[in-house]
């Protein structure tokens, strides 16, 4: 079995280190650039000789780079989660997660909570960083040492409420929109719309039918969009401790996907349909035409092959394949029916995003992470970054070279 140059960085537990001056090694920081990058992720994959049982299950890392007039400085710390402090003191993994159980009995698993990994991404708020992770509250941090205040309910969240970790922002208003699942007798997608200090001032509650997978959404100008896939969890036995949420996961093609509109002001549910089945992780971003009609770019994937393969990630040897490509789909707002599925780019790729000030607006650059030319895309990680140009279907790529990967653009 052939060995990857990624999985050298993936078998590595990473390392933090306090803020530090960064010498540059090769040309000059651009004139004039001032603000952080911040990256979150899974850091830590392996404790005393045992790995976790997905890529999704590792441990919140946080990486910040401050760009100020003396240069740049940055800083690499964990978030320090209730399950993080407790699993470093006793050296091993002691709570179920995403793709693991609890170690010993099953019965463990009844009485320990899902560890929160706070390890998907952040929110950078005007006095606080949030780490974020869809199974429950964000963490709040200090946005220029990374130290770990502790889980935030910003103003509004209740006890079993979680807070998803694509957050949207609206350009014009600096409000913030997401979205929690809270799974119970009923599963409800819970909606919130936070001010720009991240404090919730809305928030609706929707049944929804069986315990689906949801990890992103669109604003598009007056809307939320959800396009909920059709894999569903099956929960006794994760209640009874038999699966990890992960093994749970069953891909049924023949429920469709189902598309959720919401009124983003009032956030009440304007209108829903089932159309052909897929699954997607990410979106890119959403405007509403001169038609009135729902533009929305995404990521879609013809299956859930995805989540093995990104299992595989955490044990270094990966061999599914995943093909994904870049979607434009058009929605009617009032009926939530699907008026157009195109395929803009015919490339494996994900990690979508846009400029920040075109959130929910009409936009002409798409940027991804995408795979060189000619790997094996069942054995490698994204090794390039792209633009994908809305207007004339020019893709540019930035290949970074062998053995050498992006982080998201």
């Amino acid at each position: 079995m052939s060995i990857q140059a990624w999985s050298k960085a993936v078998k590595q537990t990473a390392r933090e280190f306090s803020l530090t001056p960064l010498s540059i090694l090769s040309g000059t920081i651009p004139e004039g650039l001032r603000g952080s990058l911040y990256r979150n992720g899974p850091g830590r994959l392996e404790r005393n000789g045992a790995r976790v049982g997905h890529w999704f299950d590792g441990d919140g890392a946080i990486l910040a780079v401050h760009f100020t007039s003396d240069g740049a400085k940055a800083v690499y710390r964990y978030v320090k989660t209730e399950g993080y402090q407790l699993e470093e003191k006793a050296n091993q993994y002691l709570f179920p997660n995403y793709g693991m159980k609890a170690p010993g009995f099953f019965w463990n698993n009844w009485v320990k909570d899902v560890k929160n990994a706070a390890n998907t991404s952040v929110l950078s708020l005007p006095d606080k960083l949030l780490a974020l992770w869809e199974g429950g509250y964000p963490h709040s941090l200090n946005p220029e040492t990374l130290e770990t205040w502790g889980k935030d309910n910003l103003d509004g969240l209740e006890k079993n409420d979680t807070f998803s970790a694509h957050p949207k922002v609206d350009p014009h208003s600096g409000d913030i929109y997401n979205f929690g699942v809270t799974i119970g007798a009923q599963t409800t997608l819970n909606l919130y719309q936070s001010d720009s200090t991240g404090k919730i001032k809305k928030k609706s509650c929707t049944p929804i039918q069986g315990t689906p997978i949801i990890h992103d959404f669109v604003l598009a100008q007056d809307y939320l969009v959800f396009c909920i896939p059709p894999v569903r969890i099956n929960i006794l036995p994760i209640l009874l401790g038999f699966s990890s949420f992960s093994d749970a996961m069953k891909w049924k093609p023949e429920l469709g996907t189902e598309i959720l509109v919401f009124d983003r002001h009032t956030l009440s549910l304007k209108s829903k349909a089932k159309v052909e089945p897929w699954f997607q992780w990410h979106f890119a971003n959403g405007y509403v035409n001169e038609e009135g009609f729902i533009v929305i770019a995404l990521v879609s994937y013809a299956d859930f092959q995805t989540n093995q393969f990104l299992k595989e990630v955490a044990s270094t040897h990966t061999k599914t394949p995943s093909k994904s490509s870049l979607f434009s789909i058009t929605i009617d707002p009032q009926t939530g029916k699907l008026k157009d599925r195109e395929e803009l780019l015919d490339r494996a790729c994900d990690f979508p995003i846009v400029p920040p000030q075109q959130v929910g607006q009409p936009w002409r650059y798409t940027y991804l992470a995408c795979h060189r030319d000619g790997v094996n895309i069942s054995q490698e990680l994204y090794g390039a970054i792209a633009c994908f140009d809305h207007q004339t279907g020019n893709l540019t790529v930035a290949d970074m070279g062998e053995n050498l990967y992006p982080s998201e653009p």
